[in-house]
């Protein structure tokens, strides 16, 4: 058994989402036990600065370095507070704050047919982690898939594999943080089920609706709580089907995306469509909403081998009544459940999967799916920082 603290801060920059796990793994089972999870928010002001260097403001280095290190200071703490009333960790895993992802490009001029790899940067710098907390780090997971020419995401689709594939059905894991992404999961009776997984970003998860109600309300509310305003609103389907049309939607997988397509600059874009439709407060957040839900049925119907009997929702967004309500209907017979339904906690599940990558690299096991990624190899995730002995 071994004891390890799962550290993630997503797309939306809620704060960071921190699971004190015990992992128990024999050759046919991994098995995960949550002993507590936590969200620490960020400090106001270097929440608002992660949000607009995620949206492309410029820093000098020497500002990027200092970000960088109050960052890793936030995840240190974070680390130190979850194990309160608990036996230290013996490990941690950090996916630190994503501030820039982009992903591989295949050249198509006259003299290159080389694939321009994809980039992603996560801040928080695992060494700082390990040096204040005294416990060995593993950070910078996607480096290793991204330099094997994958995405470098969706990365968490193995663990959803060890840990949520059922023995008969098809399932497919859907989170909804700022941005959405989806595992396929083919039942274990299945010949070769493991090598059959897929998995690939959605869309757009709640950051365009998160930024939609800080504009409307003047930043006085992040969010919008359970679906509640959206759902007083009706949406503008012509909109929504006039944005299915945007090339990520219909680019087949591997993909991944980001802030930098799904940001500011896009829901403006967003909104300059929808001038002449006269839509309230309301009806533009429902609108926001539905875009959420159909991008991620039509991801489904396009591009998934077979329908699944089950979606498992996770992520802030899992507790977004009018999206899982609009995802039944959509999806009709397919039944719509959380991760929680069946035994792994949705609002730490991200947390979890970076603990276990974490004790997998540890260990010299590949964190990766080529498949899902489009890697060519599996690859060792993570970078390895030893505390100061």
């Amino acid at each position: 058994m071994t004891r390890v603290i799962g550290l993630i801060s997503g797309t939306s920059v809620d704060g960071i989402d921190a699971a004190f796990v015990e992992i128990t793994e024999t050759e046919s089972n991994l098995q995960v036990d949550l002993l507590t999870g936590r969200t620490f928010s960020y400090p106001s002001k270097l929440k608002e600065q992660v949000l607009r260097v995620g949206g492309g403001e410029k820093l000098s280095v020497e500002a990027l370095a200092e970000l960088d290190d109050n960052l890793a200071a936030e995840f240190a703490r974070a680390a130190l507070e979850i194990q309160s009333g608990f036996p230290t960790a013996e490990l941690i895993g950090s996916h630190g704050q994503t501030v820039f992802h982009r992903p591989p490009l295949v050249g198509d001029d006259d003299y290159s047919s080389m694939q321009r790899l994809g980039y992603s940067l996560q801040l928080g710098r695992g060494e700082v982690i390990a040096y204040l907390t005294g416990i060995p780090t593993i950070s910078n997971f996607r480096a290793g898939d991204l330099a094997a020419g994958g995405q470098g995401a969706p990365l968490v689709s193995k663990v959803d594999a060890y840990l949520l594939a059922d023995s008969s059905k098809y399932r497919c894991v859907q989170n909804l943080g700022g941005i959405g992404n989806v595992t396929y999961l083919p039942p274990k009776k299945e010949n070769n089920w493991q090598e059959k997984v897929c998995g690939w970003d959605t869309g757009p998860g709640n950051i365009l609706i998160d930024l939609a109600v800080r504009q409307i309300t003047d930043s006085k509310k992040t969010y919008d709580e359970n679906g509640a305003w959206a759902a007083k609103g009706t949406p503008c389907l012509d909109l929504v089907d006039q944005w299915l049309k945007q090339e990520f939607f219909t680019q087949a997988p591997p993909k991944s995306t980001g802030r930098e397509l799904f940001g500011q600059a896009y829901l403006s874009q967003c909104w300059q469509d929808a001038a002449g439709y006269q839509l309230s407060p309301a009806d533009w957040l429902a609108t926001l909403t539905e875009l959420t839900v159909a991008s991620i049925v039509h991801s489904y119907r396009n591009f998934l081998p077979l329908m699944p009997n089950e979606v498992l929702l996770c992520g802030g967004g899992s507790h977004n009544l009018l999206i899982k309500k609009r995802l039944q209907t959509q999806l009709a017979s397919i039944e719509v459940l959380t991760t929680d339904d069946v035994g792994l906690n949705s609002d730490y599940k991200e947390a979890i999967a970076f603990a276990v990558l974490a004790y997998w690299r540890q260990r010299q096991q590949t964190g990766n799916l080529p498949q899902v990624t489009g890697a060519k190899t599996a690859e060792l995730l993570g970078e390895i920082h030893l505390p100061l002995s």
